[in-house]
């Protein structure tokens, strides 16, 4: 559909126009309007949010994406004669490995709502090389046939137009306009406006060395001179840098009232950690995974470390397989090839676990002992491809000797 679009005239790519203007992606569409929006890069640096954005990235990065061709039944196999197998496995391009080019999506989709990637093509219909785009300096436009068209700006001011099989675009929850991601920070803006309201709050009291406003009052009226004498001496000892900085004589029964409260006074430390959860909340983090252990035990940092993988890094997985299935394999492809992350190494536990786990599926015969072997990285021994039966799971018909 796109080749006809393009033959018959009816969608075209732009020559590259130079401009002066650096910001042109985001005049295009990129940023919402002031009202309510919140400086991304700015909550993204929130340590909380950082954390979350970082473990969802860090670990869906590190987990094996492999390409699969389908076999009979519900066989598999590594597609590793494929050239997007090394793509997404080892090198997508000749500057980045596998795990920073995947680390940065997932980082821009979680923070920006959408990811993108220039796909490079061979002649033959499969993809060489992937290179990730700003998704700041990147604007979409959606033509009158439906199909998608993208204005990449670069540093230097100038624009190139992109049609839409040339881009992978991931997208975060989708918007109502049915083509771009929502930012989860702009969607919870709320919640990281409070959060960067208190950090300001934080860092003005740190400024200010955590000294309280106030007044002093006197017990009799004295004149605008005494006044300003008054207060200039005490700034000047409050601002000196000697040992005795913070040594202060008042005379003449001077009493000082203060007039804002303290963090304790206003719960504000439980405020910032009550806010910190919501963050969690908004990537779908448990919190001890985050680094907030105010609540955890031995047993729920086990089961929030399962939760992590199940609630949140297993539909993310799922939502960047689909993305790369449709984008990277062409729709004949489709038939025989698919995308898929390999979760099982986060999900395996301890040592304990795992090899009880293993001798229920190898006593059942759902697994044999070769397999069992290639998920401990050992190599294959001879006959341990052989599975085995229960004999109370035998039919009637199979071997048994009564005696």
């Amino acid at each position: 559909m796109g080749l006809m679009n393009r033959l018959l005239g009816r969608e075209t790519r732009s020559e590259t126009v130079a401009s002066s203007d650096p910001y042109l992606a985001e005049f295009l569409g990129q940023k919402s309007g002031a009202r309510g929006y919140v400086d991304i890069q700015r909550a993204s640096g929130l340590a909380t949010a950082s954390a979350c954005a970082s473990i969802i990235a860090g670990a869906l990065a590190s987990v094996p994406l492999n390409t699969y061709s389908r076999g009979a039944g519900n066989a598999r196999d590594k597609a590793t004669d494929h050239p997007l197998f090394g793509v997404l496995r080892d090198m997508p391009n000749e500057t980045q490995t596998a795990y920073e080019f995947r680390e940065y999506l997932i980082s821009s989709l979680l923070i920006h709502g959408n990811a993108y990637a220039r796909i490079v093509w061979n002649g033959r219909g499969q993809v060489d090389e992937l290179h990730p785009l700003d998704p700041a300096m990147v604007a979409v436009e959606k033509l009158d046939s439906g199909r998608l068209r993208y204005r990449l700006t670069d540093e230097r001011g100038r624009v190139r137009v992109l049609l839409q099989e040339e881009v992978l675009h991931i997208r975060d929850r989708l918007a109502r306009d049915g083509v771009m991601g929502m930012s989860r920070v702009q969607a919870a803006r709320e919640t990281f406006n409070l959060a960067l309201t208190q950090s300001d709050q934080a860092g003005n009291q740190a400024d200010n060395a955590f000294r309280q406003h106030g007044a002093f009052i006197f017990p009799n009226a004295i004149n605008s001179d005494k006044k300003t004498e008054v207060l200039d001496k005490l700034a000047n000892k409050i601002a000196a840098r000697s040992s005795t900085s913070g040594i202060h004589v008042l005379d003449g029964g001077v009493d000082f009232k203060p007039l804002s409260f303290n963090s304790r006074d206003s719960e504000f430390l439980e405020s910032r950690k009550l806010t910190n959860l919501d963050i969690c909340r908004v990537f779908n983090v448990p919190p001890t995974v985050a680094g907030i252990l105010d609540h955890g035990t031995y047993s729920n940092v086990e089961s929030e470390s399962r939760a992590l993988v199940v609630r949140c890094l297993a539909p993310m997985a799922k939502r960047i397989e689909q993305a790369l299935t449709i984008a990277l394999l062409p729709p004949g492809t489709r038939k025989t090839l698919f995308i898929e992350h390999d979760l099982a190494g986060l999900l395996r536990g301890d040592l304990k676990g795992r090899y009880e786990a293993y001798r229920i599926g190898r006593e059942w015969g759902w697994i044999n002992a070769n397999e069992i072997r290639a998920w401990e990285n050992l190599p294959d021994i001879e006959g341990g491809d052989e599975y085995l039966t229960p004999l109370n799971m035998r039919g009637s018909d199979e071997g048994g000797d009564d005696g």
